[in-house]
């Protein structure tokens, strides 16, 4: 499949759509609680490169003291659909404008040739580089996201 070919994809419901510029160069199936409880596989990408339309809810962690992201659902079904950085994050840290996507909302076969990674969330302090509970794989046909 293309890399630079836009994709579109919805919510269940088809409320919310999400288009991307193109796929990611990787995505992340993370095991913290917030990407599990979410259902969420990462992908990044810059802000320019993702149009979302249709109202979304946000949910801002509240286990963090400086929480980085606020998560966005579809208000309707509450399909998880993307997040964005908060704007005192990046103000605080001079991040650049990203935001992840729920990859989990795009057909299967759309995503195949891209690398999944499985960083261990669920055990990383906060600082430094994940470590990674399996090694990555790139995706094929037949393979679930």
């Amino acid at each position: 499949m293309s890399k630079t070919k836009t994709h579109k994809a919805s919510c269940h419901c088809g409320a919310v759509q999400v288009t991307i510029a193109h796929l990611p160069d990787y995505m992340q199936n993370c095991n913290c609680s917030l990407c599990r409880k979410s259902g969420s596989v990462w992908g990044y990408f810059g802000a320019a490169d993702v149009e979302v339309l249709g109202e979304t809810k946000s949910y801002q962690r509240r286990d963090c003291s400086e929480p980085a992201i606020q998560l966005h659902f579809c208000k309707t079904c509450g399909s998880t659909t993307h997040w964005c950085l908060i704007e005192d994050f990046k103000q605080r840290t001079k991040a650049e404008d990203r935001i992840g996507v729920n990859m989990r909302l795009f057909e299967e076969l759309e995503l195949v040739g891209t690398e999944l990674r499985f960083p261990d969330g669920k055990n990383w302090a906060g600082d430094g580089a994940f470590t990674y509970r399996r090694d990555a794989i790139i995706l094929s046909k037949g393979d679930d996201v």
